[in-house]
């Protein structure tokens, strides 16, 4: 799959095109996405995806083979087809910095561009966002479940495809994960990478002690041993017993992994085990079907667990699986535009949104309004590509730092994982009126 392909697309999108084609409509338009409503006990999200959004928009482009394609499918004018293969993406993007917390009816990103352009990337803009959004504030909740714990995106195997396994381990990695086991994130994004061992690796041996040598033996730079393949605590004792002979060859134990049963029961007493075998230093890493609420309980019943492989329902964000997303027309030829459909209606015109906050630093409110009104705080979005050319961007690391600022400046009552009281998000008049005007035109 070629992930910029011009035909990663919805078929209205290249119908719309058509006509707007054969009608000759080729003036600016400007499109934004944004979420509509939050879903049950959330209580912010937070924007990922852009680069990847960039990367499409730069590289988007038709090959030979997608052109001979549709030739052949005798469904668009021959005319429309040679304009197609000359179609290349040359307007300007604002968005908010990858990281940032941001709230219903937000935009996240404007696209600005001739129609048939800002059109044509509407599914594949939708796809990108929502996805990486929808997953970095999940793994987001996590790490506020249980703050100071190590936490390593476990998803791949479960991901829905190979391109949304890659994306979560970007976008938990943005909101504060440790890294990720899947290795091509590491090349690909520059993400630190993790493993420690499966079942089989215990279960091809004749014993335990034989499986976690020959492992201490192969990665003596990162020996975490799996012991809950058969009896949990007495594979512990088998660690305690193996630690001496390791340390003799200069190989420390890093930790132990518990994947099954009862994992706070089977944490405090490993704990002890290792403790009284002297492996104070040794940690514990848990792992299975793991969530925000799993993870809170572990806090509030002080279980000593050090870290945790998170994969399931992080990578599918089993419980909120969509958001209510959308990527509408604000303007067109220079005139705000807005839907009015029952229960869908969007506000017009380009947009900005200023935040301001309170003594403490927590954010107290937003101003949804129109771009060039003046408002009290800070503007969130700003340009990122200018006539079809990114601007320099954060790398990843940097855009992480700024999620973990963003966190930090969350209101106690939003990092709750139950329903709180909505944030607020103020409407200003100048928008209001914008759409008073739209609606009259119309």
């Amino acid at each position: 799959m070629n992930p910029n392909s011009l035909l990663l697309t919805d078929l209205y999108q290249l119908t719309m095109l058509q006509g707007y084609f054969q009608q000759r409509m080729k003036e600016v338009a400007v499109f934004e996405f944004f979420v509509r409503e939050m879903p049950e006990e959330r209580n912010f999200f937070i924007a990922a995806g852009l680069r990847q959004v960039l990367d499409f928009l730069e590289n988007l482009a038709i090959t030979k083979n997608e052109l001979d394609w549709l030739y052949g499918q005798k469904r668009f004018n021959d005319d429309f087809l040679d304009y197609l293969n000359t179609l290349r993406f040359n307007g300007d993007v604002h968005a908010m910095p990858e990281g940032t917390i941001f709230f219903p009816d937000e935009p996240i990103i404007r696209v600005t561009a001739p129609i048939s352009q800002a059109q044509l990337v509407e599914t594949r803009i939708i796809n990108i966002l929502q996805f990486q959004t929808m997953i970095a504030s999940k793994a987001a909740r996590m790490q506020l479940a249980a703050p100071g714990k190590q936490m390593v995106d476990f998803g791949l195997r479960r991901a829905h495809g190979a391109e949304a396994g890659l994306f979560a381990a970007r976008a938990s990695y943005l909101a504060g994960f440790a890294g990720s086991s899947t290795v091509q994130a590491c090349p690909v994004y520059d993400i630190p990478i993790f493993g420690t061992m499966a079942h089989s690796f215990i279960q091809a041996h004749d014993s335990e002690e034989e499986a976690f040598l020959h492992f201490a033996l192969a990665q003596p730079e990162n020996v975490v041993l799996l012991i809950d393949t058969y009896d949990t605590e007495a594979a512990a004792h088998k660690v305690v017993r193996l630690a001496p002979a390791l340390r003799e060859q200069g190989i420390a134990i890093g930790a132990v992994r518990l994947d099954s049963g009862d994992l706070v029961e089977h944490a405090r007493k490993v704990r002890k085990i290792l403790d009284d075998g002297g492996l104070h230093e040794v940690k514990i890493f848990t792992s299975g079907n793991l969530d925000e609420y799993v993870l809170a309980h572990f806090t509030e019943t002080a279980a000593p667990i050090d870290g945790f492989g998170i994969g399931t329902k992080m990578v599918t964000s089993a419980d909120k699986p969509y958001l209510d997303c959308a990527y509408k027309l604000c303007e067109y030829a220079g005139l705000a535009r807005r839907k009015k459909s029952e229960g869908k209606s969007t506000w017009p015109g380009r947009k900005q949104v200023f935040r301001s906050t309170d003594a403490n630093s927590f954010f107290a409110h937003d101003i949804l309004t129109l771009e060039g009104d003046s408002q009290q705080g800070s503007p969130l979005i700003k340009q990122v590509m200018s006539h079809g050319t990114p601007l320099p961007q954060p790398k990843l690391t940097e855009s992480r730092d700024y999620a973990g600022q963003q966190l930090a400046c969350l209101p106690p009552a939003l990092r709750s994982l139950k329903k709180a009281p909505a944030y607020p998000v103020q409407v200003s008049e100048a928008l209001r009126k914008c759409a008073a005007e739209v609606d009259s035109r119309i």
